[in-house]
């Protein structure tokens, strides 16, 4: 008779159930089929029990540096929520630090990392990189080119709005980035496909490109920002499970959108280097949309540069720097890194081409925008009680009428031709305050400015979608 190694075997050798029995027992079983004794197919099994839980860490245990300030009520009232949510945040176990920016705004339940927010820890966090990982900016300079035909040519030639470019317009990656996706188990199922589809394109929500003139020289720009789109959303969704395994043999306590890939482990390595393959999937993608549309103008570049501001960063110390809407501001932040950033405001304010300070006191990151006192449905409500809009909301005369407000002198279009008022600069914060602010916690030096002539999103791309003209 073969000999097996059960659960009830485990179980009257007084380990506790769970779900580690599962792995536990099949290298118990291994080891059996390897011709192994029964005394080291236990030993094999108790290798996968447990230790200690993690209990979450007391209040003030960890510091929270803080760059903001409120200006107003509207923004104290955030700042609150802000510091709420990262004070039950580094109750985490394996969080070292924390840092707040000063465009910090709440982005999900209490213990959620807000966007404007920084954490260093022990361990990786995919909740506290989001779904939009690398969400990134990315710089082209084009010498004697006219503002709206270079703003003509990336709308001729970008994609916005959900899903990926249509069949016959789809472009390929890099062959070292699609080898890179099928080399690793992360990205292997699911995101390679959406590698292909979605490469070219650009999203919704707040991504855009900007065209503008350089301050010092007159010079015009091309400003891109977005993520990695389904890639990177795929990624997530695999690191979160990942992450939810450990945390609840290491910590059952701790918030789920903080559970960590311990560093030490198989899964960290793989999924490090699953995030270093959708960032170099992110650069290819700002850059082909720049490239084609120098392509279009028969135009050349003379300055280009790109950074991240949603990711995880490694730093000599050993700790992983998480940073959720944040830039990085430290010097060797990555191997392609300048020494150069950029920070968008919003369409109608300059975008801002800045040095970082590596200030301690922000462990090391600057903002990355403008950010929001207000979520996207708030902004709309408050819009609709300013506008006397009845209960189906904003009439298409309040829409005009708010456009013409907030975008005078500038050419801005929206990709569907369905403009989306929770994305104008009114939605955000005030621009001179936060630029204040940077100033005055030293947390970067503006070095030039790209001045806005016009810019494209995707607007309300779900107005007209297939679905709701059939519903209708």
């Amino acid at each position: 008779m073969i000999e097996v190694v059960s659960g009830q075997d485990l179980i009257d050798a007084g380990m506790p159930q769970g779900k580690w029995f599962r792995p536990a027992l099949d290298a118990a079983n291994q080891v059996l089929s390897e011709g192994g004794s029964m005394e080291a197919a236990m030993a094999a099994a108790r290798a996968f029990r447990p230790g200690p839980t993690l209990a979450l860490r007391t209040e003030n245990d960890i510091e929270i540096y803080s760059n903001i300030r409120a200006e107003n009520a509207f923004e104290q009232e955030n700042v609150e929520k802000v510091n709420a949510t990262m004070r039950e945040l580094v109750r985490t176990p394996v969080v070292r630090a924390a840092a707040i920016m000063p465009d910090a705004c709440p982005s999900g339940l209490i213990g959620t990392i807000p966007v404007g927010g920084v954490v260093a820890s022990e361990a990786i966090h995919p909740g506290m990189h989001s779904a939009d990982i690398c969400c990134s900016m990315a710089i082209s300079v084009f010498p004697g080119v006219d503002p709206k035909a270079l703003l003509d040519a990336v709308h001729s030639v970008t994609h916005f709005g959900g899903g990926g470019r249509a069949r016959g317009a789809q472009i390929k990656p890099s062959i070292e980035t699609l080898t890179a996706f099928q080399q690793n188990r992360f990205l292997s199922e699911g995101a390679l496909s959406a590698a292909i589809d979605h490469f070219g394109t650009q999203g919704d929500g707040n991504h855009f490109a900007f065209v503008g003139q350089m301050k010092s020289s007159g010079e015009t720009a091309l400003v891109t920002h977005h993520g990695s789109r389904a890639p990177g959303a795929r990624l997530y969704e695999k690191g979160m499970k990942a992450a939810n395994r450990f945390r609840e043999l290491l910590s059952p306590e701790t918030h789920r959108d903080n559970a960590w890939i311990p560093a030490d482990t198989e899964e960290a390595d793989l999924y490090w280097e699953a995030l270093q393959t959708v960032r170099q999937w992110t650069k290819e993608n700002h850059h082909v949309i720049h490239d084609m549309a120098a392509e279009k103008l028969s135009a050349k570049v003379s300055d280009r540069f790109w950074n991240e501001h949603n990711f995880v960063f490694r730093k000599s110390d050993g700790l992983f720097y998480h940073g959720k809407g944040a830039t990085p501001a430290f010097d060797g932040w990555a191997e392609d890194a300048t020494d150069l950033t950029i920070i968008p405001l919003n369409m109608a304010e300059p975008i801002l081409i800045v040095r970082g300070s590596n200030a301690p006191h922000s462990l090391g990151f600057s903002p990355h925008g403008a950010g929001r006192n207000f979520s996207r449905s708030a902004h709309l409500r408050r819009l609709a009680e300013e506008y006397g809009a009845d209960s189906r909301g904003l009439s298409p005369n309040n829409i005009a009428e708010i456009m013409a407000k907030e975008t005078v002198g500038l050419d801005v279009r929206f990709f569907y031709d369905a403009p989306d008022v929770s994305e104008l600069p009114g939605a955000y914060k005030n621009a001179a305050n936060v630029r204040a602010q940077i100033e005055h916690y030293g947390l970067a030096e503006v070095i030039d400015e790209v001045i806005p002539y016009g810019s494209i999103m995707a607007g309300d791309w779900q107005k007209n979608a297939p679905w709701r003209k059939k519903r209708r």
